[in-house]
């Protein structure tokens, strides 16, 4: 059954006139948001909050995933200064928390991978203290194009599984275990990267799929999972199945929790970068040194503390 009218829980307004200040500070610096291409109804929430997740290595996607609006033309060659402007933006906009992803582009031979690692650099001598996460495709499974990122030090590492593998077919050209694979990856290459994963939900999964699914992404070391409701960009778009209803969101974020991921995000308006600086959060607090035992001498405590140091 497809479904074009929205429930009363999604009638979130977007009002172009708040997004003034960001969209001229990206049209100075020829930047371009996931928030714009994918028509993103979160979008003046973000804007108003001087908060954006950046699109790199141009608008155009080499796929043709039937659920996405991003571009699908010929893409063209990356922009050098791309990683400047961005890490410009990051500290004009002064986040504590910036979320950069892309296109796929399997059109370049390491499918962009330099141009992220670059981009977290700009931003490491800008803004030393933001955290840095990244949304990356698949790379179509080149191992050395993801190990050049992991080197870049991000502070979260994500890709999106999207959906269940039964309806994989809307992810033109991906492949599930090439997916998971690239989180188990990551996860051997560093195991203190923490890696983050989305699903939309809505697109016809059944609860056991969807569960299953969680499972998987578990085994790869997954930390962090967002799950959202999909909904079409257009008529011509992969349609809406089912609404899912708030309530049954707060359930799968409870039981995903119990499984053994460290932050879910999980409700009709959940993005893969919604609140992202919440998993950055998470991650700082995981970082963090445990308190020292209040029974042990305090020669003893302050020994420690040095040797953290």
């Amino acid at each position: 059954m497809n479904l074009t009218r929205k429930p009363a829980w999604l009638q979130k307004k977007i009002v172009p006139s708040a997004h003034g200040e960001m969209e001229g500070l990206l049209k100075e610096l020829s930047l371009n948001t996931v928030c714009q291409q994918a028509r993103c109804p979160n979008i003046t929430e973000c804007f108003s909050k001087r908060q954006a997740t950046f699109l790199i290595l141009g608008r155009i996607c080499t796929r043709l995933c039937s659920f996405c609006s991003v571009s699908k033309e010929t893409p063209l060659p990356p922009d050098p200064g791309e990683p400047a402007s961005v890490a410009e933006a990051v500290r004009r906009l002064g986040l504590s928390h910036v979320v950069v992803t892309s296109p796929t582009r399997d059109d370049l031979p390491d499918g962009g991978a330099a141009a992220y690692a670059e981009t977290v650099a700009r931003i490491r001598v800008s803004s030393p203290q933001t955290k840095v996460e990244l949304l990356v495709p698949d790379f179509m499974g080149n191992a050395a194009a993801l190990a050049a990122v992991v080197a870049g030090a991000p502070d979260i590492l994500g890709h999106n599984l999207e959906t269940v593998p039964r309806l994989y077919a809307i992810r033109s050209g991906a492949d599930y275990r090439r997916s998971l694979d690239l989180l188990a990856q990551a996860h051997r290459l560093d195991p203190e990267l923490k890696t983050k994963s989305g699903l939309m939900l809505g697109l016809g999964e059944e609860e056991g799929e969807l569960f299953a699914v969680l499972e998987d992404l578990l085994k790869t070391g997954c930390s962090y999972l967002s799950l959202g409701q999909y909904l079409a960009p257009s008529r011509l778009h992969h349609q809406v199945e089912r609404f899912v209803e708030p309530a049954l969101f707060e359930r799968y974020r409870a039981e995903a929790l119990a499984l053994g991921f460290l932050h879910v995000e999980s409700g009709p308006y959940v993005r893969s970068s919604y609140h992202a600086e919440l998993y950055g959060a998470a991650t700082a607090a995981e970082q963090q040194p445990p308190p020292s035992s209040p029974s042990a001498p305090l020669s003893q405590q302050v020994g420690c503390l040095d040797r953290k140091s």
